[in-house]
């Protein structure tokens, strides 16, 4: 079936796959419930409710909160009349907030709490745009949602009908303010087209379908889990949203999802755990625990590696990793992972592990998939993001960047056209800023962004994201950024991993009594100096890092030097290091 705009997805879900889960969260410890007949009931009063409010075609209304049904609620209604929603992530400043309620011209702000509230109250103040803030909890005071709900209670169906029929599939949807680590955020314009591109052309590719769940926890204000969100809703999977990303194993367990989105930061974290157990282990447990682990790591998903091999991956999957598939809630099929560059032993395992974990690629501007590993054989290569979408064009300008061309591309940024003549040239190729090839003709792989290469003064060009991936697989390594523009060699600064170094002092009968006192050990140093060492002898001699500096605090979304989506702020953290990097250069 063709879809015209995206809220034609729910009206198809509630004809085909009528769920009474469509949507669930977590409120006083019980999961509540929406059907698809609630969704689409909700979404057609808060129109209607809109609608009597003033609120019209192309008016931006931003949502600011949490994932959580009432987001959905929100964002189907405006699409219904017209309106552009305008996602804004709740760990964004005050100041950050100001500047997407100013530059987007915002008419109504949608809060989760009371916390949100007073921030974007005092980002409105002084925008006159701004008419009201309305709260999905009840706060005294404070205006309500449920207010435009029930001013909407007598929906005059014909009308909604039709303003709905009025909506084209080239109208703009969405004004999502890419997060950008320096300067003003930009507003990317996307249209029902450009999501609903990708919706079809990614769900023949999804091996889950109308009777399964997923999790969601990475944040609704980006595009990756909002496209996957519309996605379920296409295929009739009920999706429940984790309370938030420190309850996500907890959840798990509760939800038993079939499929969820991830980054390979989270992964990373749920890989180490299951690692850090297995450390703990003693005597033969301990044994066939690493023996699974080598397997996993040797796994190869196009390749048959022999019938002794074989066995013994059944064998671990019915003694160790079943383990695994239980703590991931057991009955995982599918993993997606997107956002950065996922480990390749990761991906190794997990598919040894019965979990396949589809690798993509995509950026905001591109709806956002460009490129993913479907979940078959023949058709993933592990280390590549996968296969290009059919209805994708990808080629590879002389300078290595991906360039990129199709109905996923987005209109432009908004109020901006020198900067969207920058990244989108006269024949129409998006400028993705990443530089790629493609391995055996077919399967995309991503060396590193265009703009984070780097020259030394000896003039070799270093990629850091490269480096960085291969150090982190050592389990002593959380965070870790290579550094050295313009100098004689790489260095680098490393967060060390708590668990993992905890982990390794039991063994050695090294006391850990605080992370700043253990980082002064001797025998601490000379751990992280040989396992520099060791992931060093996988780069040529110009990229091998010379020196390195252990930092104490974790990089976070709140410290201003993660994305929202968990990359490196690297300007930022530069910034924040300049003292300690100059300090690795000028010493001896």
């Amino acid at each position: 079936m063709e879809f015209k705009r995206l809220f034609d997805l729910l009206e198809y879900q509630v004809k085909n796959f009528p769920k009474d889960d469509a949507l669930a969260c977590k409120i006083n410890g019980t999961w509540k419930k929406f059907s698809s007949l609630d969704y689409a009931t909700i979404a057609d009063k808060l129109s209607t409710g809109l609608l009597k409010l003033g609120i019209k075609k192309d008016d931006k209304v931003a949502i600011v909160s949490p994932n959580r049904p009432e987001w959905n609620f929100v964002d189907i209604a405006l699409q219904q009349i017209g309106a552009v929603g305008v996602p804004v992530y709740p760990t964004n400043t005050v100041e950050n907030y100001n500047f997407i309620f100013r530059d987007a011209d915002v008419k109504l702000i949608f809060v989760a709490d009371q916390e949100l509230h007073e921030k974007s109250k005092e980002a409105a103040v002084g925008i006159t745009s701004v008419r009201d803030i309305y709260c999905f909890d009840s706060i005294d005071g404070v205006k309500n949602w449920s207010e435009i709900k029930t001013l909407g209670e007598e929906i005059n169906a014909i009308e909604l009908q039709n303003i709905k029929a009025s909506i084209k599939s080239e109208d703009l949807v969405t004004l999502i303010y890419t997060s950008g680590t320096t300067g003003n955020p930009k507003g990317v314009m996307l249209t029902h087209a450009n999501i609903l591109s990708n919706v079809t052309e990614c769900a023949p590719l999804l091996p889950v379908n109308y009777q399964h769940r997923a999790l969601s926890f990475l944040p609704l204000s980006h595009v990756y889990e909002r496209m996957l969100n519309y996605l379920y809703t296409r295929c009739g999977i009920s999706i429940y949203y984790a309370e938030n990303i420190n309850t996500v194993a907890e959840n798990l367990k509760e939800v038993q999802p079939h499929i969820f989105v991830t980054v390979p930061r989270l992964l990373e974290k749920v890989y180490d755990k299951i690692v850090e157990k297995g450390a703990s282990l003693t005597g033969v447990k301990k044994k066939l625990f690493y023996w699974a682990l080598n397997l996993g790591h040797q796994f190869e998903n196009n390749v048959n590696q022999g019938i002794f091999y074989n066995f013994q991956l059944w064998l671990a999957n019915k003694i160790i990793f079943n383990k695994w598939r239980e703590a991931l809630g057991g009955n995982i099929i599918v993993i997606i992972s997107g956002g950065a560059a996922l480990q390749p032993r990761l991906a190794k395992v997990f598919w040894a592990a019965q979990v396949k974990v589809m690798e993509g690629y995509g950026l905001t501007e591109t709806s956002p998939v460009i490129a993913v590993n479907r979940p078959v054989e023949g058709d993933s290569m592990v280390g590549t993001v996968g296969l290009v979408l059919p209805n994708v064009e990808v080629k590879i300008a002389p300078d290595g960047e991906i360039l990129t061309k199709g109905p996923h591309v987005m209109k432009g940024y908004y109020n901006k056209p020198d900067l969207t003549a920058d990244v989108i040239d006269s024949e129409g190729w998006f400028h993705t800023g990443d530089i790629g090839e493609f391995i055996e003709g077919r399967f995309l792989k991503i060396t590193d962004r265009k703009k984070e290469m780097f020259k030394t003064s000896g003039g070799k060009y270093i990629a850091p994201q490269v480096i960085e991936n291969k150090f982190k697989e050592s389990r002593i390594i959380e965070q870790i950024m290579v550094v050295g523009d313009g100098r004689k060699f790489a260095s680098a600064l490393i967060v060390p991993s708590i668990i993992g170094l905890k982990s390794w002092c039991s063994i050695k009968g090294i006391p850990f009594s605080d992370e700043s006192t253990i980082l002064n050990e001797p025998a601490v140093i000379e751990k992280f100096e040989k396992e520099v060492e060791l992931y060093n002898e996988s780069f040529a001699q110009f990229e091998k890092i010379k020196k390195f500096q252990l930092i104490k605090a974790p990089w976070t979304i709140e410290s201003g030097e993660l994305t929202p989506t968990l990359k490196l702020k690297r300007k930022v953290i530069l910034e924040n290091f300049k003292e300690v990097i100059e300090r690795m250069y000028s010493e001896p």
